[in-house]
């Protein structure tokens, strides 16, 4: 971590920049401040790559293929850029650990039963990647953080997007040399098995310093490498004699003849000596991870750089992200307060009313289409009053409670149930009935709902909507970041801090703001309960995906 550099940019899609954290062939990485002082790694794109045709479009797709990986063992996406920004950004979960490269520079290769331990956690890893239908592609020393509790997989799907030759001129190589397949060094399409490949390659260089094609201090260029990977056979020396039969499986050149990661994380499993990362890691580990977070909890501290002018709009400003300059809404208490199971008051306009406004392009003038957002709740606010000019701004009436603090009717700020965290799914019957006129014809309403740990007024999730119109078949839905308001009980109210619509390229207005109200009546499934008048057709309820 270094400081920020003279002409680098103090904030970026309303995240305030803090640190640098290192540079890529993607781009630049930062470490960055949510306004309720939560850590992320911003992640920047070179503008040479952002401004290469239909990139916008892959860098979108991707990001929304890796946000489905969902486990221990990676990090979640937080926010990412809207189509056109300069620069275009990804936000993700921060972990204040070392990477296995950073760690091997400075430490030393790994012990074997760390190896070993390693092994098994990143394998497991892979299976939940799998599970969810993604090809990692760039899995280096670099992508592994050594954390405390467990290690960490990151960058799923950029590098595929920044590199993949299916998009990029022909020839690229996807992957870092050394640590790719040989179906990525001959340019070939790589599926599951090219990431068993380079979890080996990654293992032989935790336990040796080295990758499995070079002898140690040796240095080739990019063909010859390239030439070693596709033709030699790998360099074992110093991996521990208990995992050298697996490794040298994993990297067999014929992808059909590499072992499963189930197959992997189910070897290792049997043979290892110690159980859980924790007692395997190194042992200097601990310190360095605290010296760490403690230099993370001084910089999330520090008091914003003065500024003697306003700052210029930002590029996602009408998205309404965090620290936009429209002044967000303020959370009143709940009225009356949510027991479970909660049961506001049946959903009306008028004084008091937060309620959920949307127009869709291609409507008829004066039309009012359906809400083009997901399971829009029409909450009873009594510290709101709706200023009816279309912005989805809200202005707090006296008294109202400001985020982050309590009252009478709230108690004091909570966090969310770790039994909340994980992905939620359902689809309601849309409305395929309606006149297309006062409300449009929709087919089925599908939600998806991914909620992480996290305290009132952090963003804990993010909810994405498809919502199909079946005259035009333009996507209706919303995508939103969604910030806890409060907990009580069973019941949670979530705060749509940014949204924007799920299809980059409609013209549609996504408003910020808008308050959804969840019960968990089981252990995998969520009520929702109170539906606004334009979100007819939403599901009822959504469960726990596996």
């Amino acid at each position: 971590m270094e400081s920020l550099r003279p002409g680098d940019p103090l904030e970026i899609g309303g995240y305030r920049l803090l640190a640098r954290l290192g540079s890529g062939g993607m781009g630049e990485v930062f470490l960055a401040r949510t306004v309720s002082g939560r850590a992320l790694a911003l992640k920047t794109v070179h503008r040479e790559l952002s401004l290469e045709a239909d990139f916008a479009h892959r860098f979108d797709r991707e990001i929304r293929t890796s946000d489905r990986v969902r486990s221990p063992w990676t990090v979640s996406v937080v926010d990412f850029s809207a189509p056109g920004a300069s620069p275009q950004w990804l936000a993700t979960e921060y972990v204040p650990a070392p990477s296995l490269g950073d760690w091997v520079r400075g430490w030393g290769p790994l012990q074997a039963p760390a190896v070993q331990q390693l092994g098994q956690e990143l394998s497991a890893a892979l299976v939940s990647v799998r599970a969810a239908g993604v090809v990692h592609r760039d899995i280096k020393p670099a992508n592994v953080l050594l954390g405390t509790e467990r290690p960490f997989l990151i960058d799923f799907g950029i590098a595929r997007t920044v590199r993949d030759p299916r998009h990029t001129r022909t020839g690229t190589v996807i992957g870092t040399p050394g640590f790719l397949a040989p179906e990525q060094a001959t340019g070939a399409v790589a599926g599951a098995a090219a990431d068993v490949f380079s979890l080996a390659a990654v293992l032989v260089y935790a336990a040796t310093g080295r990758s499995p094609f070079l002898a140690e201090g040796e240095e080739l260029d990019l063909p010859a490498l390239l030439y070693r990977i596709v033709h030699d056979e790998p360099h074992l020396d110093g991996v521990p004699q208990p995992l050298r039969a697996l490794v040298r499986e994993c990297l067999a050149k014929d992808p059909r003849q590499r072992p499963l990661a189930e197959d992997i994380a189910e070897r290792l499993a049997g043979g290892s000596p110690v159980q859980g990362w924790g007692p395997a890691a190194p042992q200097d580990l601990a310190a360095e991870a605290g010296r760490r977070e403690t230099e993370l909890r001084h910089l999330l501290t520090l008091p914003p750089p003065p500024t003697s002018t306003p700052h210029a709009p930002r590029a996602n400003d009408a998205l309404g992200a965090p620290g936009a300059d429209s002044s967000p809404p303020v959370p009143g208490p709940l009225s009356p307060p949510p027991t479970p199971p909660y049961s506001p008051a049946p959903p009306r306009r008028g004084p008091g009313r937060a309620v959920l406004r949307s127009r869709g392009a291609g409507a008829a003038a004066g039309a009012t289409i359906v809400a083009a957002a997901a399971v829009a709740l029409s909450v009873w606010l009594p510290g709101h009053r709706d200023d009816s000019d279309g912005s989805g701004s809200r202005t707090p009436s006296p008294g109202a409670s400001s985020p982050g603090t309590s009252s009478p009717a709230t108690g004091p700020a909570g966090a969310l149930p770790a039994a909340w965290a994980g992905t939620w799914s359902g689809a309601g019957p849309g409305t395929p009935d309606a006149d297309g006129v006062s409300r449009a014809r929709t087919g089925e309403f599908s939600v998806t709902v991914t909620l992480n740990g996290g305290a009132v007024g952090e963003l804990v999730g993010r909810q994405v909507s498809d919502l199909k119109e079946l005259t035009t078949g333009q996507n209706l839905g919303c995508t939103e970041a969604l910030r806890l308001q409060q907990i009580r009980g069973n019941s949670a109210v979530f705060e749509a801090a940014t949204s924007h619509p799920t299809d980059r390229a409609a013209v549609l207005e996504c408003p910020r703001g808008n308050l959804y109200v969840l019960t968990m009546t089981a252990p995998d499934r969520l009520t929702l309960e109170s539906e606004g008048a334009q979100s007819a057709g939403a599901p009822a309820a959504l469960t726990r995906r596996p």
